[in-house]
């Protein structure tokens, strides 16, 4: 009989054990962007989730997540699993907080109209918080706490398309101005390219300058600001430095510190900037969707690094795809090269049924901004993915688009279930996750796979959405493809206009296989830390330079199976 249960037992366990495709989110060795949040729905008309303008911690190894309209804050323990922290003690609907730990403890304050309150707490977990100062007289928005190491207290501030960016120093005691603020720097469009408005730097008008931050690195001050506009794809952080926090400050070469204008969902604009345990810089950023509203915006996660000559820059060459969170110190970007490429791109999709205005192609198109609905958010509306060839599966994204929701504020009916499985012929099919009883909130659910799978098809079955339609942003798919290795001529061809030297146009020989390409730049053939992603063009015009600054190109292909990376590069003056 004890062998008989035993025998039993094991087959219980093979069995479990195969059907844990899955890794559990504490498991999980990759992360990608939009972090996986639960965005809460906004108070007011249109239905739509909001995340933006973030301030990211770490106090006592633990990380907290602060950010605009979230009906709370976030706290993880690895970046991985993050829960939600409520509290009633803080003015939760005041725009773009700051939080700085000082002295054991965290202080936290909001965007708000004089007088303002500044909060701390020694436990973040607990959510209660204590006032120490009520009549901070400074009226502003987007400010920005920062401790220096000789605990001295400064306060940056400013969110204006007229009006410069500000700072002055505390007295650490008060939390009150110590003399009146200094003015610093404003917008600079007409050398500065990245600070133009529009997706693409074409819109007429002044940009939005604000979202200070600024991170203290081997004795310098970089101080972090957004341009041009929260909505906008081109939304990034450029960057001053100086050798002292109240100045002067000089522009760093080689700006903007962090832009990601295209992908899947782009942006990098309105950051946060912290360290995590192993010593490595991040960045935590508002990227862009504003399409139902312009203030639709998740967070984005980005490796930051600093260069022997001090620049500062943050890798978002392929900001969106999987990318391996490190458990030890990292040098350089290159140990950051995704180990998964994109098979999903554009790939042919078959539905249940489908809106006039929300066709079946958008669910593969790579553009967050566009998205496949079905007629109902019915039990059973489905959506099924040709890979068009069976290919090794390692990863699945599923981002959701809240079509014709109904709903507002945080509920505990805010969550998913769905069934997703996969095939290598289309008729026999296996379970790959099973979230029909799911009670967790993941509108942009990443699925790690234990092993990798093989497959052709991938089949999404909606359960239940919060509320409006089963809609998909896009199903994203990770793994290897048969692409094979790529060549190319790597011919580059650039033209730097006169008239206009924040623009130039580059053009390239197109590669057989390539998905698409990364044109890298910067002011040095080993600076080359601005990227441009394009899919299905070998042309690309860039209007972010700064007029003054020359600048080295290349383009790197990539495929379902890996990256071509591009030499030569090419000068411009």
């Amino acid at each position: 009989m004890r062998k008989l249960i035993l025998a039993c037992s094991l087959v219980i366990v093979g069995t479990f054990a195969k059907a844990q495709l899955v890794l559990p989110k504490g498991k999980q060795t990759t992360i990608i962007n939009p972090v996986n949040l639960s965005y809460r729905f906004m108070l007011d008309t249109p239905s739509r989730r909001e995340a933006a303008d973030p301030a990211m911690i770490n106090f006592k190894g633990e990380y907290y997540l602060f950010a605009s309209k979230s009906g709370g804050y976030f706290h993880s323990k690895d970046m991985l699993n993050w829960d939600l922290v409520k509290t009633s003690d803080l003015p939760l609907e005041d725009y773009a907080p700051t939080a700085m730990v000082y002295k054991g403890e965290v202080y936290f304050m909001a965007s708000g109209n004089n007088p303002v309150k500044i909060y701390k707490t020694a436990d973040p977990k607990t959510g209660k918080w204590t006032v120490v100062q009520d009549k901070f007289p400074i009226t502003m928005i987007d400010p920005f706490l920062f401790a220096d190491d000789d605990d001295r207290v400064y306060f940056y501030y400013g969110c204006s398309n007229v009006n410069p960016l500000y700072a002055v120093e505390l007295d650490p005691k008060t939390m009150l101005p110590l003399g009146k603020p200094t003015v610093f720097f404003n917008s600079d469009k007409e050398s500065h390219g990245w600070e133009r408005r529009g997706d693409y730097q074409t819109v007429a008008g002044r940009p939005w300058i604000e979202g200070s931050w600024v991170t203290k690195h081997n004795g310098k001050y970089y101080w972090q600001y957004s341009a041009p506009g929260t909505e906008f794809k081109s939304y990034n952080d450029g960057v001053y430095v100086s050798d002292k926090p109240m100045g002067p400050f000089t522009l760093m070469p080689n700006n903007p510190g962090s832009m990601r204008p295209e992908g899947f969902i782009a942006g990098a604009g309105h950051s946060g900037t912290f360290k995590d345990n192993y010593g490595n810089y991040w960045r935590v950023s508002t990227i862009v969707i504003s399409v139902k509203h312009m203030f639709e915006r998740r967070l984005g996660l980005y490796p930051l690094f600093f260069d022997k000559d001090g620049i500062f820059h943050t890798y978002t060459d392929f900001g969106d795809f999987p990318l391996t969170l490190p458990k030890k110190k990292i040098a350089s970007p290159a140990e950051l090269k995704p180990k998964w490429m994109l098979l999903s791109y554009k790939k042919p999709v078959e539905v249940s049924s489908a809106q006039p205005n929300h066709p079946k192609e958008n669910a593969s198109d790579e553009e967050v901004r566009t998205y496949w609905s079905a007629a109902t958010g019915n039990k059973g509306e489905w959506l099924t993915m040709d890979l068009k060839k069976i290919s090794t599966v390692n990863a699945v994204q599923i981002n959701y688009a809240e079509n014709q929701a109904n709903s507002f504020g945080r509920s505990d009916n805010d969550y998913y279930q769905y069934l997703l499985e996969y095939s290598t012929d289309g008729k026999a099919w296996k379970t790959l996750a099973d979230k029909r009883n799911n009670k967790i909130d993941v509108p942009h659910d990443y699925l790690e796979l234990s092993a990798p799978i093989k497959a052709r098809y991938i089949r999404l079955t909606n359960y239940k959405v919060p509320s409006g339609t089963f809609a998909i942003a896009d199903l994203r798919v990770f793994g290897k493809g048969t692409d094979g290795v790529m060549t190319t001529k790597n011919d580059i061809f650039v033209s730097r206009s006169k008239t206009d030297p924040c623009v130039a146009d580059i053009s390239w020989i197109k590669t057989p296989n390539a998905v698409g390409y990364n044109v890298r730049y910067g002011t040095a053939p080993d600076k080359l830390y601005h990227t441009y992603q394009v899919l299905g063009t070998e042309h690309v015009t860039i209007r972010s330079l700064n007029k003054n600054e020359s600048y080295y190109f290349t383009v790197d292909a990539f495929n379902e199976s890996g990256i071509k990376t591009g030499n030569p590069v090419s000068n411009v003056e």
